[in-house]
């Protein structure tokens, strides 16, 4: 009792600090509405140098909130793209931040018009467990490059890394500018009631839908990016090597925990075998073991590691074939795992995976596969394997989804030009790139009118000959 006393002061606390960092950041924001091109570049600078000053100790926390998270994917998926990303956006704010001049018509002329990329203020990110650094470095640096104010819910699951990021970011930015919140679940359902300029929110869609309502009630807006189911389809003719590598690349990356991993894959019946081998082949390519192989990214926590046992042992129990790669797990590894004949009544097909478990389900057409997909919510990423043009020019018509590649996975995410999110329930808006700067800025329409104003004319009272010569000019 005495505990779960001191655990709501703690909580009671940690929310009132909470209301008094957003509002120190709104007034800093008033204080500086417009923050010069210049500023955040130095912004920016600062940030990309504290990166990398500090990857080691920033791949040691990963590592240990993980148990297991190899280095090199730290590197490769958190460090790099988060690197690329600010170096890419600070060679383009000068431009982003250029009004852009817009044609007047000539009922309204002598006029001008243009939109300004004004800064919306203070910004809320909500960063979940599976890549803590890339997931909250990369909102702020858009938001920062369109001029806001950040404040970062850091996940629960990731203790080290989040208490670590929240250290890091206190020593290059003050807390009206940039802070990190910590906390339990409570904290974060305070969190997304603040009525915040925009509020950026990566996980769960069912925790999507409360975050959603919770922004709703101040009017905030919002960008979703949550995760889905995302396929990926083969087609008839491509190398099975070809394929099968480049899926367990994008399902073994990270042990599958990661929004984009391909959730399930659709195989051309009569190639199901043959497919099955090359992937088995594939994947202990890259991971001839899994005991104590410090390349083999262990699950982020038990009840995680529980919930993956779960849709092995439902799936089983419901008929589906269960092919491990290896022998036996260790720790919160969790042996790669291929479904057969899995059902839409199994979990692990009703719900997103994050983990590395992988049905296969043969199609029969491509129209069949096609229809697979989108009779289903749509996805986040959509993964298409053949080289025949004209076919993937059918997949980008034909089926919806946040984002796609051609013949690879999750590369699209680490592409700065492009925008990145969701669509229905896999999200909403955008970010990344330009993008990004958009999300956080509000496009502001200006239309100038000096001394001359040719207007008057139109003025009531109505009927002149002047306003019936407008009318037949311009109505037509």
């Amino acid at each position: 009792m005495v505990a779960e006393i001191s655990h709501l002061q703690q909580t009671q606390q940690q929310i009132s600090e909470l209301e008094s960092l957003f509002q120190q950041q709104r007034a800093a924001f008033r204080a500086n509405p417009m923050p010069s091109a210049e500023q955040r570049i130095q912004w920016l600078k600062s940030l990309r140098q504290l990166l990398r000053d500090e990857q080691q100790t920033l791949i040691e926390a990963i590592n240990r909130d993980f148990s297991n998270r190899s280095a090199d994917e730290t590197l490769l998926a958190e460090l790099m793209p988060c690197l690329q990303g600010i170096h890419y956006a600070s060679k383009r704010i000068k431009r982003w931040m250029k009004p852009s001049r817009r044609a007047v018509g000539l009922a309204f002329q002598p006029a001008t018009a243009k939109v300004v990329y004004q800064p919306l203020g203070v910004v809320g990110v909500i960063v979940p467990w599976n890549y803590p650094l890339f997931l909250s470095v990369g909102p702020l640096t858009g938001a920062l490059a369109a001029g806001n104010r950040v404040m970062i819910k850091m996940s629960e699951s990731t203790p080290t890394t989040s208490q670590l990021i929240k250290e890091l970011l206190a020593r290059i930015f003050p807390e009206d500018l940039v802070c990190v919140v910590l906390g339990e679940a409570d904290v974060g359902v305070a969190f997304s009631r603040l009525p915040f300029d925009h509020l950026l929110f990566t996980g769960a869609t069912s925790i999507g839908r409360h975050v959603m309502r919770a922004a709703a009630e101040n009017l905030t807006p919002v960008t979703l990016e949550l995760g889905g189911k995302s396929p990926a389809i083969v087609s008839a003719d491509v190398p099975l090597a070809d394929a099968a590598e480049r899926i367990a690349f994008g399902k073994c990356l990270n042990a599958g925990q990661t929004c984009v991993a391909p959730d399930y894959v659709l195989v051309p019946r009569p190639r199901l075998d043959a497919f099955v081998e090359a992937y088995r082949q594939a994947v202990l390519r890259f991971y001839p073991r899994l005991e104590n192989n410090p390349d083999y990214t262990a699950i982020i926590n038990e009840r995680q590691l529980q919930r993956l046992q779960g849709y092995l042992s439902d799936a089983e129990s419901k008929g589906a074939t269960l092919i491990p790669l290896y022998p036996q797990g260790q720790g919160r590894r969790l042996p790669h795992t291929l479904v057969l004949n899995a059902r839409d009544d199994m979990k692990l097909m009703q719900e997103e995976i994050f983990g590395p478990l992988l049905p296969i389900i043969p199609y029969d057409r491509l129209e069949d596969a096609f229809a697979y997909v989108n009779e289903r919510p749509r996805p986040l990423a959509l993964y298409y394997f053949g080289y025949d043009k004209a076919e993937q020019q059918r997949v980008l018509h034909e089926t919806h989804s946040g984002g796609v590649c051609l013949n690879d996975t999750l590369l699209h995410v680490a592409q700065d030009d492009l925008p990145f999110g969701g669509i229905g329930p896999s999200g909403m808006g955008h970010y990344h790139g330009h993008e990004g700067f958009l999300t956080f800025s509000k496009a502001k329409g200006v239309y100038v009118k000096q001394r001359f104003n040719a207007a008057r004319p139109i003025y009531p009272p109505y009927g002149k000959l002047l306003q019936k010569l407008v009318y037949k000019l311009f109505i037509r």
